[in-house]
């Protein structure tokens, strides 16, 4: 537990295995976590049924990364409880400056319609939480999201703990040791989540088809 929490502490408890969340919005102390059983999206296996490939093809959005960061935590925590608080939001902010913490948007036109965000380290990017505010939404952002950390070298998607939504893209869960294990590879690894070009909707659903 604690109310002073620094962005380079933060990364060392991911370097861990271990991440921080509140008990409220109003909350203003944050609670260390280590579940037994650790969810994550292996890169390999993910999933992308008929009805989301059909439509990622009909193309009526755009994706963009970094473009909205705040604003895409701001959608994230924009619900009845949210375990993101205000010493969240700063420190998020912080990691986002340093180019630690990034961003994947889906728009419609000018309207942010979904997102994720997350937290990279070596080949490791820990998903913090994802929005939607349209049909799919978040599941176009994970798809996205999926393809660029395949693209930039990334070897570990760490989901921290896995919901229906997630299970149904291919998310599982590992026991916590076989978690260290992969962490421990993946942050030995190089990786560049800003590297890669955004895919036309057309080449990402063709390249997840080849490697799911």
């Amino acid at each position: 537990m604690t109310d002073r929490l620094s962005a380079q502490l933060l990364l060392t408890g991911y370097a861990q295995g271990i991440f921080p969340m509140a008990e409220s919005r109003e909350a203003t102390q944050l609670h260390w976590f280590d579940p037994a059983q650790r969810g994550i999206m292996p890169l390999e296996n993910f999933h992308i049924s008929r009805s989301l490939a059909k439509e990622i093809r009909r193309a009526d959005f755009t994706i963009s990364t970094n473009r909205a960061f705040r604003a895409v935590v701001e959608g994230c925590a924009d619900r009845d409880e949210t375990w993101i608080n205000g010493p969240l939001f700063a420190l998020y902010d912080d990691l986002h400056a340093a180019g630690y913490a990034h961003s994947v948007e889906v728009w419609q036109g000018a309207d942010l319609v979904g997102g994720l965000f997350g937290i990279t380290l070596g080949g490791a990017f820990f998903g913090e939480s994802m929005f939607s505010a349209r049909k799919s939404g978040s599941k176009i952002a994970i798809a996205f999201t999926v393809d660029r950390l395949r693209q930039a070298g990334f070897s570990l998607f760490d989901t921290q703990y896995i919901t229906p939504h997630l299970a149904s893209l291919g998310g599982i869960e590992i026991a916590r040791v076989e978690y260290r294990a992969r962490l421990a590879k993946a942050l030995l690894q190089n990786a560049d989540f800003t590297a890669p070009e955004i895919p036309t909707p057309q080449l990402l659903v063709q390249r997840t088809t080849q490697t799911s």
